[in-house]
């Protein structure tokens, strides 16, 4: 895709047209502030859908609750059809964290209902930053709190080619590694399986499923398919696989940060200890040696991002 076309019988009119020049001006002028007045609604929307259209940069549209998020997502899906608009909101119907309570030395663990659909579009919204310019995001407030490494997601990104051999097992291996569970009798968003020379995987962030065809090591065909009638949609001469999931990194990165998580826990343990509070550090122990166990059997763990900062690799209060 080239740049963003806006698509729409309407034109700017009234105050519309200066106010996109002002913006457009302050924005190519590197302005970090500006505030658009006096227009409310869907004008609103079609203002900034052509401020968008005139500079081409990628967009971030922060929204201060779902349901405006959704709208939003809407309006401008509607303006620009041939672009990416995608929608990041939180995917959770229901959470409760995880607590703790010392008088009864109840623990209670955290308990959450998420939307699939949801996380589906979440993932999308991040596969169209890897993969496209021409992309507008609309989000709420939950775009804020980190999701992993962006490098660590683009260097685990799988690549089938029909011009290159593949090597069937190192191929499975790798979706494994990038959160793919294998389930030859059902296929669902975040699987995949294997009859003979024949691979179908269902990608996280698609409605549709893929399917390749092997002929000895060759990559015969590469192509999508309805995972609910099997009718063929569409043919690829190369295609790109992302993540199932948002926390990923490679195993070297995952070993290195569990020693990180097993050096930090020996000096909490240490200090507890030392001021008498044994049951704390009880828990403490059991609790992070069974998502270390977890991270070496299955590469995650429930609550994966409260170990970000050894993942990443960051010091202790540096920011994500």
């Amino acid at each position: 895709m080239s740049g963003f076309r806006l698509q729409s019988s309407y034109v700017p009119a009234g105050d519309q047209p200066q106010a996109i020049e002002q913006l457009v001006s302050g924005i190519e002028k590197d302005m970090k502030h500006q505030v658009l007045l006096g227009i409310t609604g869907s004008g609103k929307t079609f203002t900034m859908a052509n401020v968008i259209q005139k500079v081409q940069k990628p967009t971030l549209i922060l929204s201060h609750n779902k349901t405006l998020a959704a709208q939003l997502y809407g309006e401008f899906k509607s303006l620009f059809p041939d672009n990416a608009v995608e929608f990041f909101i939180s995917y959770y119907d229901y959470y409760q964290p995880e607590a703790y309570l010392p008088v009864t030395d109840t623990f209670i663990e955290k308990d959450m209902s998420m939307d699939e659909e949801i996380n589906r579009l979440r993932l999308k919204a991040t596969t169209s930053l890897i993969g496209r310019e021409d992309v507008i995001i609309i989000c709420s407030v939950s775009c804020i709190y980190g999701i992993g490494s962006p490098e660590a997601y683009k260097s685990l990104l799988v690549h089938i080619d029909k011009s290159s051999p593949m090597d069937q097992k190192e191929f499975l291996h790798s979706l494994v590694n990038i959160h793919y569970i294998r389930n030859d009798l059902s296929l669902e968003p975040g699987m995949f399986r294997v009859r003979g020379d024949i691979i179908e995987i269902f990608p996280a962030y698609e409605e549709c499923a893929l399917r390749i065809e092997l002929f000895g090591d060759d990559v015969d065909k590469i192509y999508t398919f309805d995972p609910l009638t099997g009718e063929m949609q569409r043919e690829f001469d190369d295609f790109w696989i992302y993540p199932a999931k948002h926390f990923v990194t490679t195993r070297e990165n995952l070993n290195r940060a569990m020693e990180d998580i097993r050096r930090e826990l020996s000096d909490r343990l240490k200090y507890l200890r030392g001021e008498g509070m044994l049951l704390e550090a009880q828990r403490l122990e059991q609790r992070t040696l069974y998502d270390l166990e977890m991270m070496a059997e299955l590469g995650y763990c429930s609550g994966i991002e409260n170990y970000s900062r050894h993942l990443e690799g960051r010091k202790e209060g540096e920011r994500p």
